[in-house]
């Protein structure tokens, strides 16, 4: 069963992103808010993306819009955009 995705798997992997996305709102560097809110409109676009395609029972471009998702939020973390500790949830140096 380790090879295909779940509706409760996307259910997990929306709760994370959307906790790593929250987190990340509180924790934006002051001088980079420009850059966080460039960031912040790419994971709700690929948010919005992956509900789009878990509501047509899409589930593999689902899980990718998550995953990119998520991926923009780990790209604020690597470049000091967001001031994060959680390493279960951000890719943190």
């Amino acid at each position: 069963m380790h090879n295909k995705i779940t509706s409760e798997k996307l259910r997990k992997y929306f709760s994370i992103t959307e906790k790593a996305l929250n987190i990340s709102k509180k924790s934006v560097i002051k001088k980079k808010s420009k850059y966080a809110k460039e960031i912040f409109n790419m994971v709700e676009n690929y948010l919005s993306d992956a509900k789009y395609f878990k509501d047509k029972k899409d589930f593999v471009n689902a899980f990718a819009a998550l995953n990119y998702a998520h991926g923009w939020l780990d790209a604020g973390v690597r470049l000091d955009i967001f001031n994060v500790k959680d390493n279960k949830l951000f890719t943190i140096k």
